[in-house]
């Protein structure tokens, strides 16, 4: 009898250790998103997921020109609105091409810390914050201007100080220092 509750309690114990790892597993897996046509995964940094998204590669190539690859897989936390490339493909003709030349860094730094806030504000804490303000929310980026978020039906779009719009088209993607919301837009710092 005494043998056949210890094998018991060694099969509870052995569930309880397994199930709590396959619990762990499907929430990792239900934190993680696809972007890009890859996982982005809550365990990583922000540039370690970035680098695996197709859709990201331009914003990657101006995060290694603007030299802040080291900033941005540090500990953070960070907010990254992150543009996708055919967000850049909406610039001007050459704009991108005359930002990643070397001499043009500083512009392009101001450019990338715009899109950036310290701090690791989900979408739902955006939204709350634009209600909290009557439709409205004002940010201050990395760069130290000003964002304002508002709501287009349930989509979150951001504005900058020109007046661009960009929306939000995936929202929370989790990072180990922060969070990336991904945009169509490229917003633009008062230069």
């Amino acid at each position: 009898m005494k043998t056949k509750s210890i094998i018991i309690t060694a099969v509870l114990a052995l569930s309880l250790i397994f199930g709590s790892t396959v619990m762990a597993q499907s929430k990792m897996e239900m934190d993680t998103k696809m972007v890009g046509g890859a996982a982005m995964y809550p365990s990583k940094d922000i540039i370690s997921n970035a680098v695996n998204s197709k859709e990201h590669t331009t914003l990657v190539a101006a995060v290694k020109a603007a030299e802040l690859v080291a900033t941005l897989q540090g500990e953070g936390p960070f907010t990254v609105f992150a543009p996708t490339n055919g967000a850049f493909d909406k610039l001007s003709e050459g704009t991108v091409a005359m930002l990643l030349k070397p001499e043009n860094k500083a512009k392009l730094q101001a450019v990338l810390t715009y899109h950036v806030l310290a701090g690791n504000y989900s979408g739902r804490m955006i939204m709350k914050a634009i209600k909290k303000g009557n439709g409205k929310a004002s940010f201050t980026t990395v760069n130290g201007q000003q964002l304002t978020a508002m709501m287009d039906g349930d989509t979150i779009v951001l504005s900058d100080t020109a007046g661009t719009i960009s929306n939000i088209t995936i929202s929370d993607v989790n990072q180990s220092n922060g969070v990336i919301h991904v945009i169509d837009a490229v917003v633009l710092p008062g230069m």
